[in-house]
């Protein structure tokens, strides 16, 4: 799926943040699908006129059936800086869920050890420290609610596999759609009711503060919200 101006929710010489449609893969996989990142290269190439090979450094990921934000950066410099404020946990990454269930309390701090399990491509929480699991730590509270939905602002504090998705399910309210981990029926377009909506963190070069929106989905459930 190409990228295009509209996709673009920042850019400056070394940065560019691009909203990611849900079936959207952020970096090459075993599937073979073009990654989000080839069709960055392809925009940059066109809109500037460049020949020859682009740069454009993965900076992080997002699963493939989750929409928002994904940011890239234009230059080995801002890949490089950027890379140490996600490693130092300097970037603070804003989550939105659509789940059925109420979860236990308005507001909330889940921690528990995941660990990954490659062969289903899926995370297992625990209360206890397994061999082979991760600490992992999330917020979340609720925004809004409707009769049947409820809306979660998420933020996430580590940075595991499938964190938020597992931990959600783990205290009983399994994204919309994702029947991974426990929801009942999937998304029509094989999406999940997860979108990354904000992005804060500081420029690799001018060091000034830097906020990233992505607006909601318009499909599937986010339109009660």
């Amino acid at each position: 799926m190409a990228v295009q101006q509209g996709d673009i929710l920042f850019e400056d010489n070394h940065l560019i943040a691009v909203y990611k449609k849900t079936g959207d893969i952020v970096q090459g996989d075993k599937t073979g699908d073009i990654p989000l990142s080839e069709h960055v290269k392809d925009f940059l190439k066109e809109k500037y006129g460049k020949p020859g090979n682009v740069f454009c450094g993965v900076i992080h990921r997002i699963d493939r059936p989750v929409t928002g934000i994904v940011l890239f950066a234009k230059t080995s410099k801002a890949l490089e800086r950027m890379n140490a404020q996600f490693q130092k946990k300097d970037v603070r990454k804003t989550y939105l869920a659509v789940v059925r269930n109420a979860p236990p309390a308005d507001e909330g701090h889940i921690k528990a050890w995941l660990r990954k399990n490659e062969k289903q491509n899926k995370s297992f929480a625990s209360e206890k420290e397994v061999p082979g699991s991760l600490f992992s730590e999330l917020k979340y509270k609720v925004l809004a609610r409707s009769e049947r939905f409820f809306l979660l602002e998420t933020d996430p504090l580590t940075g595991r596999h499938h964190q938020i998705r597992c931990l959600l399910a783990w205290i009983g309210c399994p994204i919309t759609g994702d029947v991974k981990y426990g929801d009942r029926r999937a998304n029509a377009d094989k999406s999940i009711c997860l979108h990354a909506s904000e992005l804060r963190f500081t420029h690799p070069v001018s060091n000034e503060p830097v906020h990233i929106k992505a607006a909601l989905p318009q499909l599937n459930f986010w339109h009660v919200f």
